[in-house]
């Protein structure tokens, strides 16, 4: 039997601001580069016609924000981003139960977090090693898997990654 192939985007959040110390890790906005760079790349898998049918994301600000601009690119409803406390300070283990929750309806799923947990999570499930996922970099990966219960070390073949500097002119 020919697998059906689930298509997962990991998308590490855009870049974030430091600017007030009286903000909790969790509340912090993105900056000025956040809000340039994340239209641009999702423009970039627009181009390519990825059109997730389900997104997920971290509940913070900064991972939230950089999911609502990707929707609206992307012509998502953005009420309809699933927010998953989990995502944030992810482990392993919790990253792979998320995406085994998808419901299998769902053909190509997208889920934004952080770092250092989307780029493990990325080496766990993908077939090459990606040093590092830089702020708003995308790592598609093409899920040997018919079922999101399946998701499994190594089941990704790496399909896509994008990162803002490819796109500086």
């Amino acid at each position: 039997m020919n697998a059906q192939m689930k298509t997962l985007y990991l998308i590490r959040h855009a870049k974030s601001s430091w600017d007030d110390s009286s903000q909790t890790d969790f509340e912090r906005p993105l900056n000025d580069r956040g809000e340039h760079d994340a239209p641009i790349i999702a423009k970039a898998l627009l181009d390519k016609k990825i059109k997730p049918d389900l997104i997920v994301s971290s509940p913070a600000v900064r991972a939230l924000s950089t999911a609502k601009i990707f929707a609206k690119v992307l012509h998502y409803e953005s009420e309809n981003i699933l927010e998953e406390e989990r995502i944030y300070e992810a482990t392993m283990r919790e990253l792979t139960e998320v995406v085994r929750e998808i419901p299998d309806d769902v053909k190509c799923a997208m889920l934004f977090g952080h770092n250092p947990g989307i780029s493990n999570f990325v080496n766990l499930l993908g077939d090459q090693f990606v040093t590092d996922m830089p702020t708003c970099a995308v790592t598609g990966l093409e899920l040997k898997i018919n079922s999101w219960k399946e998701t499994e070390r190594h089941c990704g073949k790496i399909i896509l990654f994008e990162y803002p500097k490819k796109h500086k002119k």
